[in-house]
């Protein structure tokens, strides 16, 4: 996702031009950013395997045997969304379906750590959906997590075909983590039980504002200008997509984490969303000297355990009967 402020820095060439024209500029390469999708599959999976070596050889391995699926579906006006999808490493013993969302710019391959994470370590079965206009899905343009909730909300019911599980976690990163608190504060099935949100903004217009403000001085109307386009072309506004809103509604469990040395998502921005859900049972842990999305890469065992730990517990409350939803 760092490279939201180089792509936003093209913006800030263009401020001898008038607000409305600034605005066209900025949603065009913030969420209209021309390397995307299926072109830019190769450098994800090198990314992938920097975050956790040997992970494209695993998932390649298991593709290669039948066992990690590609599906598609119509997701969000009509657009065709894609996914992949594996049984747990013993799936006559799975703990449960987690379904991963990738952050901003990326697609379900960079995230094959956590699927390693929750198939291998976990025993769960692993959902990892391309959000639109990443990886092999379509749509028009990066929706930063808040249209997408609609295509997840679809996953769900699509991965609850398949697996037929009574406990299922969503687990995001980055914007994948904000797209999971949108979600949180949606109408969800019983068996959706808990979320997990790594490093997630608490609202778009504030991450965009901290992305320019971390370039240079700029006029404040571009940002007002820049979410009018957006709600004219893509039919959505910054100021919609607020977590706070979202998981004032979020009754069920909810692990949050961030790296306290996290200068592109603001570290401040775990309290606000913290703070923000008020009802149901939630855990946070600060990766301290980790850096955006660099948790796990950092600190892979304890990463497992806590949400291990998280998963466990949830369990438990579901089984003594101290689980409200």
């Amino acid at each position: 996702m760092k490279k939201l402020a180089s792509i936003l820095a093209i913006a800030l060439s263009a401020l001898l031009l008038n607000s409305c024209m600034v605005g066209r500029v900025a949603t065009k390469y913030a969420l209209s950013p021309k390397r995307h999708g299926i072109a830019d599959i190769e450098r994800t999976r090198h990314k992938a395997d920097s975050l956790r070596p040997g992970s494209t050889h695993w998932y390649d391995s298991l593709k290669a045997i039948g066992v990690m699926r590609d599906t598609f579906i119509v997701g969000y006006n009509n657009y065709r969304v894609h996914a992949v999808y594996a049984p747990a490493a013993k799936p006559g013993e799975a703990n449960g379906t987690a379904m991963i969302i990738h952050g901003y710019g990326d697609n379900h391959l960079v995230f094959l750590y956590l699927g390693r994470m929750y198939r291998d370590e976990l025993n769960y079965n692993i959902v990892m959906p391309d959000l639109q206009y990443h990886g092999y899905s379509e749509g028009p343009s990066i929706q930063m997590g808040w249209l997408d909730r609609y295509d997840i909300l679809n996953w769900i019911n699509v991965a609850q075909g398949i697996y037929h599980s009574d406990f299922m976690v969503l687990h995001g990163v980055s914007m994948g983590a904000a797209t999971v608190m949108f979600t949180s504060g949606e109408p969800q099935p019983d068996y959706v039980r808990c979320f997990v949100e790594d490093c997630g903004y608490n609202s778009v217009r504030g991450q965009f504002a901290k992305n320019l403000k971390d370039i240079g001085p700029i006029p404040t109307d571009i940002l007002n200008s820049a979410s009018i386009v957006t709600n004219r072309k893509f039919g959505w506004r910054f100021e919609e997509a607020d977590c706070s809103k979202q998981l004032a509604k979020c009754k069920k469990p909810m692990l949050f984490i961030h790296g306290d040395a996290d200068d592109f998502v603001a570290f401040e921005d775990i309290w606000k969303n913290y703070n923000a859900k008020t009802q149901g049972y939630k855990e946070y842990w600060v990766a301290e000297g980790a850096v955006h999305a660099n948790s796990y890469a950092r600190y892979p065992e304890e990463y497992t355990r806590r949400v291990s730990n998280f998963l466990q517990t949830v369990h438990k409350m579901i089984e003594d009967g101290t689980y409200e939803q």
